[in-house]
């Protein structure tokens, strides 16, 4: 027997929802508890703020919650904000009983099951220039994205020969991509969930590169396509470090990737290079929308402005991360994110806000499309 908790301040709204409840046989309407595993009707009609602080802390602490919101202003800001608090569902006000009775159907039945086909993105990091930050970025905005979408994110090392993710967040896994390669029939959600290197006790899964470069040699396009084709059904958000090479692998994983974070930083050696991968994704059949440029360790009084370098390029900006020498270089010696050493520092807070947009650009394509033509109407 399912428990469900409906939280309303309108007598006639949670009336009216207990009605439409009554009509399923495998729950119990319950009064207000902290039970895990249950699910939680949310009216955010009065009150927005509070009930928003209160879906966050109910699914950070309760990872089995499952959260249907409502509301009698729905917004497109609104969803976003309240999907990134932990919602799984949301309806307008006043309630289409169908829309409900669907909706409330969804979340009673094994979440998992009902994800969207291809609702996960595949970012890769790369740059053809070693040097410059990418596996710090790769490393601090895959857990970023975990943190604030609670989803399962991978963290994938292609750096096949001088492979640094587990340096820098001082892990030793037991398992690396060739082990995985090797057993890609065997793997599900329980296998991936059980082998890859967990961060902490965050959503963050990070799968190490090979250990010894004899193990990459074996390593084959087709079986970085078909892995990833795998992952995806079990994690929300892949992020790629990527080699600072266009082998076939690497360009495997470009292939598949939604998104691409070219980076580069101001000084004219690495502005060409960048010209010259612009130059190659073009070739390869790339959308420009796909490409994303991003450049580190950015000062606002540098010679190069931020004009220069989009007039040089022919892009634009995608985002900035601050040049902060010393926190970047204390959290690599360390072997932690940057947020652990101060999450206050601009750096810190620069790799927290890119994760936040990016996700954003992932509810507006993923979540708000379901609910477009209601908002419209």
């Amino acid at each position: 027997m399912q428990k469900v908790f409906v939280l309303s301040d309108e007598s006639s709204t949670t009336e009216l929802l207990k009605l439409y409840l009554s009509e399923f046989e495998n729950i119990e309407i319950c009064e207000f508890a902290p039970y895990d595993d249950s699910v939680y009707i949310v009216d955010l009609s009065h009150d927005k703020d509070k009930k928003i602080n209160f879906i966050n802390d109910l699914t950070k602490n309760n990872k089995n919650v499952k959260v249907l919101a409502l509301s009698d202003n729905p917004s497109v800001s609104l969803i976003i904000e309240i999907m990134r608090a932990g919602a799984k569902e949301f309806i307008p006000l006043p309630l289409i009983k169908n829309e409900f009775l669907f909706s409330v159907q969804k979340l009673l039945s094994e979440y998992k099951n009902l994800k969207e086909k291809n609702k996960c993105k595949i970012i890769t990091v790369f740059s053809n220039k070693g040097g410059i930050g990418k596996t710090s970025l790769a490393s601090n905005l895959a857990l970023e994205l975990a943190k604030i979408t609670k989803e399962n994110t991978a963290l994938i090392d292609l750096n096949f020969q001088t492979g640094d993710i587990t340096t820098f967040l001082d892990l030793k896994p037991s398992f690396n991509i060739s082990y995985m390669l090797e057993n890609l029939d065997k793997i599900n959600e329980t296998f991936l969930l059980s082998t890859l290197e967990r961060y902490k006790r965050t959503n963050l899964y990070v799968l190490a590169d090979p250990p010894y470069f004899k193990q990459a040699d074996n390593i084959q396009p087709k079986q970085i396509t078909k892995l990833f084709n795998i992952l995806k059904e079990t994690f929300s958000y892949i992020i790629v470090d990527a080699e600072a090479s266009f082998d076939g692998k690497n360009i495997s994983a470009l292939d598949n990737s939604d998104m691409i974070l070219l980076v580069t930083v101001a000084n004219l050696p690495a502005l060409r290079n960048t010209q010259r991968c612009l130059e190659l994704f073009e070739k390869l059949g790339y959308e420009k929308d796909k490409i994303k440029i991003v450049v580190n360790r950015f000062m606002e009084n540098d010679e190069i402005k931020e004009q220069d370098i989009e007039k040089v390029l022919s892009r634009e900006i995608y985002w900035k991360i601050p040049n902060n020498y010393f926190a970047i270089m204390s959290a690599i010696n360390k072997g932690i994110p940057v947020n652990e050493i101060s999450s206050s520092t601009n750096v810190a807070q620069s790799y927290r806000e890119l994760a936040k947009y990016i996700s954003d650009d992932v509810f507006k394509a993923n979540t708000i499309e379901k609910f477009e033509n209601i908002l419209n109407n």
